[in-house]
């Protein structure tokens, strides 16, 4: 008998469920752009005495624009009397360079396991979205475009968390979030106005609270309307101690034909580990999106935060930014796309000392402001597909 015949002889003998249980997804984003930026300084660090220097204009090619370049595999199986298995690894990468993102991790977007009930919702273990972030997603009007889109200054730099427990819950039109997480593993360096590193990988032995994280919310969508409302905390390492930062959101959309308009509000308090305030403030944005034709898309959101307090300074700026998108399909999977934005009293994403520069750190490109310079303009023009 020939190696095929028993090959095949061997499939013959199998159970017909292990074939048709597991189901196994190759999935990906490429996505790149060229962009001009005017006002770019250096991040602030300790290697330049946490001196920026003075702005200057910039041409570059940058690793997602609309969307994080990436790669991922995702996978399900049917274990019977509705409950299924599955598990999600994502890997992101600079399709500029090709070198990994998210600290040089091989899965540093996406890495979790878990378990689904038809009826009582899913739990996932792993590297997951906060359940803010999952909130938001349609209520953003950028849809969280690597470009332009001031993530980390609404949500925080751990909108990503290591070592995470996560609960998702559908009930007709409300799906319920909750998540805790036993150390983010989000570490930030010191930088301008922040003498000390912030965060880090936590699960220390003696010290539970340490760079521990949870949060929870609630999404509620029912024909053309929208509504969310959520709560995050993280307890990251700040000096010898264990600090706060709290975030509340609330938010709304209404889609009519279409044009979808979308816009909230997000509650925001930092403090160290002796209980005194770091920074204290209150973020919005509104805006929209338009299907001019089924093959060109418009975006345009306005952001603003007023910032009450920072490192004890009650007169700080308050920075706000604009951005309008503009996409062309050629087909479900590819399209080209101009991105711009202006920001004023930050950076682009309007990043600034209030965000640790967390921003540029994660896209691996500065946008901090110069000395002396006050507002910052950016354009970029790309490609993108899906697989």
């Amino acid at each position: 008998m020939t190696l095929r015949k028993i090959a095949f002889a061997a499939l013959l003998a199998c159970p017909p469920a292990a074939f048709a249980q597991l189901s196994v997804t190759l999935y990906g984003v490429a996505d790149v752009n060229v962009e001009y930026a005017n006002h770019v300084a250096a991040l602030p660090t300790a290697s330049n005495g946490f001196n920026s220097g003075s702005g200057n204009n910039v041409v570059r090619m940058d690793s997602g624009g609309l969307s994080g370049s990436r790669w991922g595999l995702r996978g399900t199986e049917d274990l019977g009397q509705g409950l299924r298995a599955l598990f999600v690894l994502e890997s992101g990468f600079g399709l500029d360079t090709g070198t990994l993102q998210q600290g040089g991790r091989l899965f540093g977007r996406q890495a979790f396991v878990g378990v689904q009930d038809a009826r009582f919702g899913q739990i996932t273990l792993g590297r997951q979205y906060t359940s803010v972030f999952d909130a938001l997603a349609n209520f953003v009007p950028g849809v969280y475009s690597t470009q332009y889109e001031p993530t980390v200054l609404q949500q925080g730099a751990n909108y990503r968390e290591d070592n995470t427990v996560k609960y998702t819950g559908k009930l007709g039109p409300v799906t319920a979030l909750a998540h805790w997480s036993f150390g983010a593993g989000v570490a930030l360096p010191a930088a301008a106005g922040v003498a000390v590193p912030i965060g880090g990988n936590g699960e220390v032995p003696g010290q539970f609270r340490r760079d521990t994280a949870y949060g929870a919310a609630l999404v509620y969508g029912a024909g053309p309307l929208g509504l969310t409302a959520g709560y995050d905390q993280w307890n990251p390492t700040i000096g010898t101690g264990s600090g706060t930062a709290k975030k509340a959101v609330i938010a709304a959309s209404y889609t009519y034909g279409p044009a979808k308009v979308m816009g909230g509000y997000r509650w925001g308090q930092t403090k160290n580990a002796t209980d005194v305030l770091i920074q204290r403030d209150d973020y919005y944005w509104i805006g929209g999106t338009y299907r001019v034709t089924p093959a060109v898309g418009l975006t345009l959101e306005y952001s603003y935060d007023n910032l009450k307090s920072l490192f004890g300074n009650a007169n700080v700026a308050n920075p706000w930014q604009i951005a309008f998108i503009s996409t062309y399909s050629f087909s479900k999977r590819t399209d080209v796309y101009l991105s711009t934005a202006y920001a004023k009293h930050a950076g682009l994403m309007m990043e600034s000392v209030a965000t640790t520069f967390a921003t540029s750190l994660s896209v691996g490109n500065s946008y901090a402001l110069g000395n002396g310079q006050t507002s910052m303009v950016g354009v970029a023009l790309g490609v993108r597909h899906q697989f």
